[in-house]
Formats: C-alpha cells, structure tokens, sequence
C-alpha cells in the first residue's frame, strides 16, 4: 500500500498571481489588459489564479451614484464571466474581486457617525470558479475601508472553501479583512487577529488576499513596499509566532492542525483619483511556532504583469 502524503509531501501548490493597474470605469479595457497578461499561461500548469479587489472596475468611487453603473450580478457580470472562462481555459481555479449589485431587498439606508445618509447598494465582493469553469462561492468583504462605506454592505464572515489538493482548505478574505473589526483596537502583543483565528480554526492550508491596498509611502524609493509587507506579516502573527508569545489564542484548534499556511496577497498598483497602491504582492509561507514568518515571492510597487509562484 502507497503511503498517505502528508501536508509536508502533498504535491506543490502553483499559483499565478496578476498585479496591473486598472483604470476606473474602464471594465473593458482592464478585461483585456488581463487576458494579456494570463495569455502566458498554458492549461495544466496552474493551480489558481487570483486577481486583486475590484480589479476590472477600479476602486476609488464617491459614492453609491459613482460606482452604481459599475455593479455586477454574482455570477453573471464581466468578472465572472472572465473568471469562468479563463478557469476552463487553464484547467485550474481563479478568483478576482469586484463590487456586487445587491437585490433590491438587501439594499439599504445606513446613517454615518457624522450624520451623512449612505445607499448601501453594493458588496466589495470576490468570485471563485473551478477547473471547469463552474461558480464554486461568492465571498462579501467582512471589514469595510472608508472609501467601501460610501457604498458597500458589510459581508458576514470570512469564507473557507474545501478544495481538491494541493489547495486543500483555503480561507478568502479581501484587503482590510487583515485588519481588526471595530470597535475593537488592535496590538501587537494581544491582537485581536481575527483573520489568523479564523485561519486556525479552520486548519486552512491556504489564505487568499484580495487586495487594494494603500502604499505606505515609507521609503518610496525602494522597489517593494517593505513597510507593507512587515504591517502584512504583523497583522497574521499567530501563523508564525512562537507558540509561548503573549498573542490572543483565541480559537485554537486540535492538535492535528497543519503546521504551516500559505498566505497569497494579490494586490494591485498604480494610482487612482489621488491614491497611491502599494504593489507589491506576496507569497508568504508561515509556519506555526516558527518565531518568523518567511517571504517567499514578492511583486515590485509598480510592476505589472503575472507572478507564476510555486510552494
């Protein structure tokens, strides 16, 4: 009888992430910049594909008026669309992120702290498709950025999907997801780290990040937003960090949990209506207790194009 592979013998996971800078509004042209940079890519010899936070309408909208024309029915805008057919095409799974028109009985009236009345009339939003081209879930933004608020419904919780290996359990969660939920406030040494909790719970053998994320303007200079990739690590310090450090445990699982996670960020670059984005996406591979996280792959700050990574 074959032995069992384990988590440490299971076969290699190849991952194609896409970083480009979309133009706002621009579906079409950002579709196509997309199917230009994937056209490298040859059936078979990917396993996912991940495409960064409302990538093919951009990010920086005003308001519910501003982004309103821009929605998508889950499952059957342009970026599922894309989604679906570029997963049949490369025989693998892709995810991208895009804003979601909520049914007419999700949409509502918030009210904002200072007073301003908001239309919620769409979700922040992420799509998966399997190998055969088929909707595999649809995942809302837990977390909302300000600039989310002026539109976006808060999503539920964060996704977990169970997959074929080598993907194995993935958790999915979109750029401020990293982040601590209001009210609470976040430290280093106690967290909340309600991503990484999740992440355990779970026993995921992969997180997914779709992300717009903000440069951070440290040194601007330097190819890769470090700062960034340190404020990355920091914010998932329970899949790393040394088993006797004074982090939340929060949600801890069984002893059988896998001993590492594979955490992609898909971030995008470019600049928007006065806003900067940080690049640099990254593959990080962490392993629990190890007392540091370990940097695998990194896209530049301003580089486009697609990362074909293996872990």
């Amino acid at each position: 009888m074959a032995p069992t592979k384990t988590a440490e013998t299971r076969q290699k996971l190849r991952v194609a992430v896409v970083q480009f800078d979309p133009k706002i509004g621009e579906v079409q042209e950002n579709i196509t910049k997309a199917t230009k940079l994937c056209s490298q890519l040859r059936p078979h010899t990917v396993d996912l594909v991940c495409l960064p936070e409302l990538i093919f309408t951009g990010y920086v909208f005003s308001g519910s008026e501003h982004i309103s024309p821009y929605l998508e029915e889950p499952g059957k805008g342009p970026t599922s669309r894309f989604c679906s057919s570029l997963a049949k095409q490369l025989s693998c799974y892709v995810t991208a992120g895009y804003p979601e028109r909520l049914a007419s009985h999700e949409r509502q009236a918030a009210v904002t702290e200072d007073g301003q009345v908001i239309q919620q009339v769409g979700a922040n939003s992420a799509v998966v498709y399997d190998p055969q081209g088929k909707f595999v879930g649809n995942y809302r933004k837990t977390n909302l950025y300000e600039t989310d608020m002026t539109w976006a419904r808060r999503g539920t919780g964060f996704m977990t999907l169970h997959l074929p290996q080598p993907l194995g359990t993935v958790c999915l969660g979109i750029c401020m997801d990293l982040n601590t939920q209001p009210p609470a406030v976040w430290s280093y040494d106690y967290g909340p780290y309600e991503m990484a909790d999740h992440c355990i719970q779970q026993n995921a053998n992969v997180l997914i990040l779709l992300n717009a994320w903000l440069d951070s303007k440290q040194e601007p200079e330097k190819d890769r937003d470090w700062s960034t990739l340190e404020y990355w690590a920091a914010r998932l310090r329970p899949l790393w960090s040394e088993s006797d450090d004074g982090f939340s445990k929060e949600g801890q699982s069984s002893l059988n949990e896998p001993k590492k996670t594979n955490v992609i960020i898909c971030n995008r670059t470019g600049e928007e209506n006065g806003v900067t984005f940080a690049g640099t996406s990254a593959l990080f591979s962490f392993r629990r207790g190890s007392g540091k996280p370990l940097l695998l792959q990194t896209h530049g700050r301003r580089s486009e194009g697609v990362g074909i990574w293996i872990v």
